[in-house]
């Protein structure tokens, strides 16, 4: 067997593992993305809570945990 054969392979299987890595990548990234736009959606329709509301909220919170009183 010459050794650009096995090179090829490996190198095919290489690529193969990589793309699969990469497509699960990629849908959990459009899962996560999904779901924080309901998460937001919701907040908005049922509680009137925007989005910039949200995120000043998000920004204050660990300043919120840094000053919470230790026991």
């Amino acid at each position: 067997m010459p050794i650009e054969l096995i090179i090829l392979i490996a190198a095919l299987i290489v690529t193969f593992l990589v793309f699969t890595w990469l497509i699960k990548v990629v849908k959990a990234t459009i899962q996560t993305a999904i779901t924080i736009a309901l998460l937001v959606l919701i907040l908005q329709l049922i509680f009137g809570i925007g989005p910039s509301q949200l995120w000043q909220k998000i920004i204050e919170l660990p300043q919120l945990i840094w000053q919470q009183p230790t026991k």
